[in-house]
């Protein structure tokens, strides 16, 4: 599943490159405000961060939500409390482009993840040049070579890397890296099964100094009661949000969650 997902991003990616060149990605990339500083943003404080995502579908669950306005839902995750925004721009089994990153930009002022299935350096320009602060890199889908190279290259761009994990092993290359922010996906890309667990016993081995991310599985407060006495600092959550139908409120109650 992984391994299809990837080459179908970057087969879509291809397609794009031949409409707009890479030099013009670039040179929009470069024309771009400083991207925000989603490290400060998503520092540790006394309550947990949520990264509230825009997520039309999955290939695990479907279609979740329409979505026709994704800069109005951003908008309330914002007034929700929301410390950043995670944006799908996977279109072929989420339902999202890099058309919806750029109404986000535009209608909130907190740091922006693009999320998609980067491999190709030309990925992270588009992220870049649509307004992204942050682009998620797994582990799981990259050699370690083109990794760091994409790494240094989100961070030449002023951008913050979140690196994914889904095992001690990806753990281990993340802090190879350098990584400021490493997230934990509790869904198995390969066969998109959860283990809520899986955090817990894998946040102990990154270091203090380095912001925890728990990612999926995420479906009322004590989920994220759950991630926080783990050890997360910041939870990421998508589905909850988008299938609630008050996303204000449940965002606000997940912030809460650890109180």
């Amino acid at each position: 599943m992984l391994a299809d997902l990837v080459a179908g991003a970057v087969a879509d990616a291809s397609e794009r490159r031949a409409a707009r060149s890479i030099a013009d990605v670039e040179a929009a990339a470069l024309d771009r405000s400083p991207a925000l500083d989603a490290v400060a943003a998503l520092a540790p404080r006394e309550h947990v961060h949520i990264i509230a995502e825009i997520k039309r579908a999955s290939p695990s669950r479907g279609p979740l939500a329409e979505i026709a306005d994704p800069a109005s839902l951003a908008s309330a995750y914002q007034l929700g409390g929301a410390s950043a925004i995670s944006v799908l721009t996977e279109g072929r089994r989420f339902g999202g482009s890099l058309a919806d990153l750029e109404a986000v930009r535009n209608a909130v002022s907190v740091p922006l993840l693009r999320k998609d299935f980067i491999a190709d350096p030309y990925q992270v320009l588009e992220a870049r040049a649509s307004g992204a602060d942050l682009v998620l890199l797994i582990v799981a889908a990259l050699e370690q070579a083109p990794l760091a190279e994409l790494f240094a290259l989100v961070r030449e761009l002023g951008m913050t890397p979140l690196v994914e994990t889904h095992s001690a092993d990806e753990v281990s290359r993340a802090l190879d890296l350098g990584a400021d922010l490493i997230g934990v996906n509790a869904r198995d890309l390969s066969t998109f099964e959860l283990d809520q667990d899986l955090f817990g016993r894998l946040a102990d081995q990154i270091p203090s100094g380095v912001i925890r991310i728990a990612e999926s599985a995420v479906k009322t407060p004590a989920d994220v009661a759950h991630y926080r006495k783990a050890g997360a600092d910041v939870v990421l959550v998508g589905e909850a949000l988008v299938t609630n139908g008050d996303p204000v409120t449940t965002l606000r109650e997940f912030i809460g969650a650890d109180a």
